[in-house]
């Protein structure tokens, strides 16, 4: 049996990861900041009064991380000219966090226009995701350590999103030594700024493909399928030539790049806990998810399709996965809109006057997040082997968190606690 297939099988009888639960990682601990989520275009800043105060209640009383864009997703055009700052958006998603105490992470994307090759004083939307030009990598530093400055109690920054504008279409593959040359510029500038300023990278997407799709097939593996090995030595060529690093971001989906899970939605998530073991393994460092996706998505981007039970089960089994992967943080890019259907989002949307209550995602994350905080150690938990199938579990020495992958009500036992589960049920248990 493969480690990664062992693995799995512990997994589903309840164990802990390989190493017995999450490792103290190395470093810093202040670089393990939790589970939390992303801002995006619409959030709790703005909207209808009534609308933002629910949410600013709803986020106060149960503070998590909280990542925003210094530009796009909310936040405008920081430098629109060279030395000519606009920080309003960002100050206001900035005080959105501060005011409801979440530790503030900052993402340093996207570059101004004139930064690649715009010109100066205008912002051309459709450009967001050009990456800087090569002689502007530096302005692209200067500016991070501006935003450093401005904000002094901010500790936490993630360089560049997902390699945008690096990829090397005459070569196909990614650009991985200019991505490199800007994160070095930027983690010096932001040392520079203040020592105790802890900064990542390379925030690589995990794109992965299907058993016996050896187009770019890796070594890093398992019953999901194969990493694309362009990311993987986009990752491998970050780690070996850094400047350092305080720990190590990415993104992914437990789905295929051609949209498929292998062999399904929940069995697909344990991709998150053996790329999490490898990169782990790989840089030593905290590890950290930007992102994650367990369902596919339209042409739309509708997500419709899934009821709210099936979703927030999988976002749980994802969940579960990451932190079996030895991960420490993570952000849910919350898909906030300016209507009330929204499906996976946090809280109905401040564009309402009655919006801005929770909704089931955020009962899940803000209840994951209080359970297991960096530096859990995540232990066994004895399992009635009818129904083991069928669940899914993580548990420390206080709370065991059971999810039901299955679209039928589950009966079992766990940790000697008989448990029913309604069809993609989730409960929280005490031992």
């Amino acid at each position: 049996m493969g480690v990664a297939v062992l693995a799995m099988a512990l997994a589903m009888c309840g164990f802990p990861p390989e190493d017995g639960g999450v490792r103290r990682a190395a470093g810093s601990p202040a670089a393990q900041v939790g589970w939390g989520f992303t801002h995006t275009e619409y959030s709790a800043d703005r909207g209808e009064e009534p609308a933002t105060a629910s949410a600013d209640r709803l986020l106060s009383a149960d503070p998590m991380p909280q990542n925003q864009h210094v530009m796009g997703w909310g936040a405008q055009n920081p430098e629109p000219s060279p030395g000519k700052y606009d920080f309003k958006e960002l100050d206001s998603r900035v005080d959105l966090i501060r005011r409801t105490g979440g530790t503030p992470v900052l993402t340093l994307c996207c570059a101004p226009d004139w930064m690649k090759g715009g010109r100066a004083g205008e912002t051309d939307w459709s450009e967001l995701e050009k990456a800087p030009s090569p002689e502007h990598y530096a302005d692209f530093a200067a500016l991070a350590g501006t935003i450093a400055r401005r904000y002094p109690d901010i500790r936490h920054f993630i360089v560049w999103n997902e390699l945008k504008g690096f990829f090397d279409e005459a070569r196909n593959r990614w650009d991985h030594e200019g991505y490199t040359r800007l994160y070095n510029m930027v983690y010096r500038e932001l040392k520079k700024a203040d020592k105790n300023n802890l900064v990542g990278g390379p925030y690589t997407v995990m794109d992965s493909y299907a058993p016996g799709d050896d187009t770019y097939a890796s070594d890093v593996k398992g019953p999901w399928g194969s990493l694309d090995r362009r990311t993987v030595d986009a990752v491998e060529y970050w780690n070996e030539h850094k400047a350092g690093a305080d720990f190590v971001v990415v993104d992914g989906s437990s789905y295929t790049k051609d949209d498929r899970y292998v062999p399904d939605a929940f069995t697909a998530t344990r991709k998150f806990a053996d790329v999490g073991r490898w990169l782990r393994q790989t840089t030593g460092l905290p590890l950290w998810w930007a992102e994650w996706y367990v369902e596919v998505p339209d042409r739309n981007d509708d997500r419709r399709g899934w009821s709210e039970p099936r979703r927030t089960a999988t976002q749980a089994s994802a969940l579960i996965s990451m932190a079996e992967g030895g991960a420490t943080s993570g952000f849910y890019w919350n898909p906030q809109n300016e209507g009330a259907d929204c499906p996976g989002c946090l809280w109905r949307s401040t564009e309402l006057r009655d919006g801005g209550s929770r909704l089931p995602m955020m009962d899940l994350l803000s209840r994951f997040s209080r359970a297991f905080p960096p530096g859990t150690s995540y232990e066994r938990v004895d399992m009635a082997a009818a129904g083991r199938a069928d669940v899914r579990v993580l548990a420390d020495d206080e709370d065991v968190l059971v999810v039901n992958v299955r679209d039928r009500p589950v009966r079992t036992t766990v940790g000697g606690k008989p448990v029913t589960l309604d069809a993609y049920g989730i409960q929280w248990l005490k031992r």
